[in-house]
């Protein structure tokens, strides 16, 4: 086979459809826009929301209140379960080490411990908060935890 034998699969380069260009095209008169109305017409596009005049949903819905969504600090959670299974007896788990071993992201605002499985390992915990029942179970195993924010 040469460089100059090669061309594409057949079907897969589509002859583009030429509007407008006479009955006999398949495509002429309306040219696949239908019959008249305003998406017939050449800028006949809207954008978004739009509701040929009348008053758009998105202004008739009032907005009340207050929404703490943008201010809210949000945890990143993992569970003592995935943490005992990927850590060694004395290592210590922080945001860098959860986040090299995949299962943090490391996107928001802090790592939450939350005590879903068991541990058996001694480990030392650095992270921003953990739950009531992690706690327990950290110190059951002979593990210690630093957290820079308020115990769960």
């Amino acid at each position: 086979m040469q460089i100059n034998d090669l061309k594409p699969a057949r079907g897969s380069n589509r002859e583009r459809k030429r509007l407008g260009r006479g009955t006999g095209s398949g495509q002429g008169t309306s040219a696949g826009r239908g019959t008249k109305g305003q998406n017939a017409r050449k800028s006949g596009q809207v954008r978004q929301g739009f509701e040929g005049g009348q008053m758009p949903l998105v202004r008739r819905i009032p907005k009340r209140g207050f929404n703490n969504a943008q201010f809210a600090t949000v945890y990143e959670t993992v569970n003592l379960g995935y943490v005992a299974d990927r850590f060694e007896e004395g290592e210590t788990v922080n945001a860098e080490s959860l986040k090299a071993r995949g299962l943090i992201r490391g996107n928001k605002d802090g790592v939450k411990v939350l005590g879903d499985g068991e541990l058996a390992k001694k480990l030392v915990f650095e992270v921003d908060k953990l739950s009531r029942s992690a706690a327990e179970k950290i110190a059951k195993a002979g593990g210690t935890v630093k957290t820079s924010g308020e115990e769960a």
